[in-house]
């Protein structure tokens, strides 16, 4: 990523957009653009199959109060976030990890604290250029997953801390409507393709994660070209220099990216799959450069049911047990430091997960998640075993600013005498958690 470029592209998407009216940020054309949306959003907290961006769509965020009390409700840029403290109660005393969002057991903590800066650019019209960016920020416990060795990773590498600070997404947007359908170049850090779950607390359908979703890469940092090919298929061309790292770290190696997204006529089947890491894959200076085959498939029943699948194989060569090594102290609710044994050869990990949806009203649902995990040589988790998690949540949104997300869970490893819950003491896991997410 050229640091430079990126400004330019910022500075120059704020100059253009933040003068425009909101009532004139679409143009209709003659192209075919998107189907329908297929989940009803809200309750759901997304409206499409996945988190693929989608060009021909205005992806626009609504006006939240932060933006109302900065007196910015005439313009495109967008200034909003949200607070997501969480609680838990588990059988674990010490720690919940490798499970996760909610690592810390039988507390309360702050989860995160995002703030979200963007100008999203036009890609509904096939006119002319159009530029935005996109700037996310977060504090918080949550901090330690999506943490980028070369990017104030020292909070979490070195020292281990409770709480942490990282500019999680940081990358400029450039729409060329005359490439195919349209096409939609991201340049700097960004959240990595493809994952039914989401980094951030309002995109995701429970409040904590498979283990699958876990361990596997977060973010990048690179280009992605997006291309529209009518309105069935979305093609992702890419290059990045591995996972959670920056290009400029003694870790980094030069990866490619390509993923494919279709929806079926009916609108009830969508499969985006691909592989979004394919390098040397070379295990290097302590960090992973994990390679990743993934597929996500979404199915709609009805207007009331809906599922999502996801399955990845991932795998890399010389690596060390545990993965990315964390040189910090250890802490009681994360003891798992320093460096694992040697994985001559290539360590592999084979992951699967189901969310199943149930409507019940324009404000509630349930969830259902079930997760499988094969960590074959202990490189993923630090234990050679297979797991499964299981959870149900149900989730009620108040209003637009409001949703609260209790759920119950139960983890477990398979392997014989293999003990990773709660500081490597135990075999399996039990937990009920809950958290709050406020828009602001």
């Amino acid at each position: 990523m050229k640091i430079p470029l990126l400004i330019t592209i910022i500075i120059t998407a704020i100059s253009l957009n933040t003068k425009a009216q909101v009532t004139n940020t679409t143009k209709k054309d003659t192209v075919a653009r998107s189907l329908p949306s297929p989940i009803d959003s809200p309750p759901f907290p997304g409206s499409e199959w996945d988190g693929a961006p989608l060009v021909g769509l205005d992806n626009t965020a609504p006006i939240y109060p932060l933006q109302k009390a900065l007196g910015l409700t005439k313009t495109k840029f967008r200034i909003y976030g949200w607070v997501d403290p969480g609680a838990n109660i588990s059988s674990s005393k010490n720690s919940n990890a490798p499970a996760s969002y909610d690592i810390i057991p039988n507390n309360v903590v702050l989860d995160q604290v995002v703030l979200r800066m963007e100008v999203q650019p036009n890609t509904v019209q096939t006119d002319h250029v159009s530029l935005g960016f996109l700037f996310d920020n977060v504090y918080g416990t949550d901090y330690r997953y999506t943490a980028a060795k070369g990017i104030f990773s020292s909070q979490l590498l070195s020292h281990n801390n409770k709480y942490g600070y990282d500019p999680a997404q940081l990358y400029g947007l450039i729409y060329f409507p005359k490439i195919g359908d349209g096409m939609l170049l991201k340049v700097g850090r960004f959240i990595s393709p493809a994952d039914i779950e989401a980094q951030w607390a309002p995109d995701n359908y429970l409040y904590t994660h498979s283990l699958m979703f876990t361990v596997d890469p977060f973010t990048f940092t690179g280009a992605q070209a997006t291309f529209k090919l009518g309105s069935h298929w979305q093609l992702e061309v890419g290059v990045h220099g591995g996972n959670d790292v920056a290009p400029w770290s003694n870790s980094a190696s030069l990866n490619g990216l390509l993923m494919a997204r279709w929806v079926s006529d009916d609108n009830n089947n969508s499969v985006y799959a691909g592989i979004n890491s394919l390098g040397a894959g070379r295990y290097k200076n302590n960090h992973d450069d994990l390679q990743m085959v993934v597929g996500t498939w979404g199915h709609r029943f009805n207007g009331t049911i809906h599922m999502m699948t996801e399955a990845y194989y991932i795998w890399q060569h010389d690596a060390l047990v545990g993965g990315t090594v964390i040189d910090g102290p250890p802490r009681q609710f994360y003891s798992g430091v320093g460096a694992g044994n040697l994985i001559p050869g290539t360590a592999s990990a084979i992951g699967a997960v189901n969310y199943f949806q149930i409507k019940l009203s324009g404000k509630d649902y349930v969830s259902i998640r079930n997760g499988y995990l094969n960590d074959r040589q202990g490189n993923r988790t630090g234990y050679v075993s297979t797991y499964s998690d299981h959870t149900i949540g149900f989730v009620h949104s108040f209003n637009t600013y409001f949703r609260l997300r209790p759920e119950v869970s139960y983890q477990r490893a398979y392997g014989n005498g293999i003990t990773p819950y709660d500081n490597g003491t135990k075999k399996d896991q039990k937990s009920a958690a809950m958290d709050l997410i406020v828009r602001f």
